[in-house]
């Protein structure tokens, strides 16, 4: 499984972030071809505090599937997407999942 992570530092209009992402950022994710699971939340904290305002994760079966998809006219609209709510910027991060042993 490969994962890509996107770190959402505070925007300039909480509100619009929250209402724009959930209403019309998230249902083109969702058309993301290869993506086979998706989560958010508002609720960053660490032990410092509240670095990010919100966080991204988005599963796929291997790198190919996720570079594959990024690179799809649904992907490319997502992205384009983010000026539109993002005034904070994003850090997007990507990696291959090691899986352990309990």
């Amino acid at each position: 499984m490969h994962k890509m992570v996107v770190l959402y530092p505070q925007p300039a209009d909480p509100d619009h972030f929250r209402d724009y992402y959930m209403t019309t950022h998230l249902p083109l994710v969702a058309r993301m071809p290869g993506l086979l699971a998706w989560r958010y939340s508002f609720d960053v904290t660490t032990a410092q505090g509240q670095p990010y305002f919100a966080i991204f994760e988005a599963e796929f079966a291997d790198a190919t599937a996720l570079t594959a998809s990024r690179a799809s006219p649904q992907g490319r609209e997502v992205a384009a997407d983010v000026a539109n709510y993002a005034t904070g910027g994003a850090i997007v991060i990507d990696y291959p999942v090691q899986e352990g042993a309990v």
